[in-house]
């Protein structure tokens, strides 16, 4: 959901209004037919119903009670838009409530917000035994006052602080207070598919979250999403950087094969309905099942494509096997991109040998069927580059998409710091040419 201030805009006469260029491609999404020529050949019947016909019953309001972690993160922040929109009650950690979304949320109804940290950094006087996590830094209390109540639970956890041990204290406080259904956010780790692949560190550790999940008989579903559109972004940030050339085009440079499918998420707009869904469907359909959800397979030269006609301008994309990272990023990110050219350095000439994105190719060619049997009325590339790209770039004080805007002005912002991690130039989750965060999303947020 883009979360960009609101602007108040003054509305002329019709006669007042000057010709303008277009600064975005009309849209291609619809019939170029009218849709009153189409009434014409299919007109619209009204069907008259027996007056003894009983009106349908209301629908009951959920009684349940769902706990959700990184409440601020794309994924927990779309679920909890919809979960409490239909009636259930969530209870939401936030870690703080800095940023839009974290602020929209703690606003919502049916929402408790919980505000507290999953983990603090325990007493170095006092460090843990061996197989005993009590005092490893994992906040016992909060977690124990999230579950408590609760029926249901969507978890994505992030590497804020010790992923592994948070997964796993969270899943003992599920399994404790009886769960019914536990839904967690998970992503493969290529080398338990292949030996010879790295493992991604950011998602090894949410594998060893799943497997210790499955160890302990918690009824759960895992759900492993492609690649969010929502990355995308002008800030040089490494890997969905779409920087702004000084014609006004853009252009990606990234180390995925061109010519390999990839999976494709709108993660704000989609995630919440799917979850929704594997809620009202219940444990007995999707217990212990992996859901890869994913609406859009598109190589890199096709997600280009897709922009571009969204934008209405050029978009290129540019293969290389090298990350550049020009901001500061956290360290556990930095080792993730080192992963990640490592990984697809594998026959860089033939993209076919590559490990698939979801680790298995039998996993990955269920989609997008199997995300749309969830949830039909995804967003694809081309209307999120169309209608929200633009808003989420305003919302990190972009101004490119601006009528008058010249396009050299950005290029000349400040962005020092290149590849130096203890620089003060421009951070993840920061302004530009600050280290202040976004006004849309804090820094625990941009990775969830």
């Amino acid at each position: 959901m883009p979360s960009a201030t609101p602007r108040s805009i003054a509305i002329r006469p019709r006669e007042e209004q000057a010709s303008r260029k277009l600064k975005h491609a009309p849209s291609t999404s619809y019939p170029t037919e009218s849709y009153l020529n189409a009434a014409v050949q299919f007109p619209i019947i009204t069907t008259h119903h027996a007056p003894d016909r009983p009106t349908k019953r209301p629908m009951p309001t959920p009684n349940k009670t769902i706990a959700v972690v990184n409440s601020s993160g794309r994924q927990a922040a779309s679920f909890i838009r919809v979960a409490s929109a239909v009636g259930f009650k969530v209870r939401a950690q936030l870690r703080n409530l800095d940023g839009i979304v974290a602020t929209e949320i703690s606003e919502l109804p049916n929402v408790q917000v919980i505000v507290g940290d999953l983990y603090t950094r325990g007493d170095s006087s006092n460090p843990p035994s061996p197989g005993n996590d009590k005092n490893s830094g994992v906040n016992h209390a909060l977690i124990k006052r999230l579950f408590d109540g609760a029926q249901l639970a969507f978890i994505n956890t992030t590497f804020y602080g010790d992923e592994v041990a948070i997964g796993k204290a969270l899943a003992d406080a599920a399994k404790e207070v009886g769960i019914e259904h536990y839904i967690y956010s998970s992503m493969p780790d290529y080398s338990a598919w292949n030996p010879a692949w790295p493992s991604l560190p950011l998602w090894s550790s949410k594998y060893a979250v799943e497997k210790y999940i499955r160890s302990i008989g918690l009824p759960s579903t895992f759900l492993y999403t492609g690649i969010y559109n929502n990355n995308f972004t002008s800030l040089p940030y490494p890997l969905f950087c779409m920087e702004l050339q000084s014609d006004g085009s853009f252009l990606w440079t990234a180390p995925f094969h061109p010519d390999i499918k990839l999976p494709w998420l709108d993660a704000e707009h989609d995630v919440g309905a799917a979850v929704l869904q594997l809620i009202k469907d219940g444990i007995s359909q999707w217990g212990n099942q992996r859901i890869a959800l994913a609406y859009e397979m598109l190589t890199p030269q096709e997600v280009c494509r897709a922009f571009a006609r969204g934008i209405g301008r050029p978009v290129r994309y540019c293969h290389s096997p090298v990350i550049e990272v020009k901001v500061k990023i956290p360290a556990g990110y930095r080792d993730q991109l080192s992963a990640l050219e490592q990984l697809y350095a594998i026959d860089k000439g033939d993209g076919s040998k590559q490990p698939p994105y979801f680790g298995h190719a039998k996993f990955e060619a269920t989609c997008p069927e199997e995300a749309l049997a969830l949830w039909e009325g995804y967003r694809g590339m081309e209307e999120y580059a169309r209608e929200v790209f633009p808003l989420e770039e305003a919302a990190n004080g972009l101004t490119w998409m601006n009528e008058d805007d010249d396009p050299a002005q950005e290029e000349e912002q400040d962005t020092d710091g290149e590849g130096d991690s203890d620089d003060e130039g421009l951070t993840m989750g920061g302004g530009i040419g600050s280290g202040d965060a976004t006004p849309a999303r804090k820094e625990e947020g941009w990775l969830a």
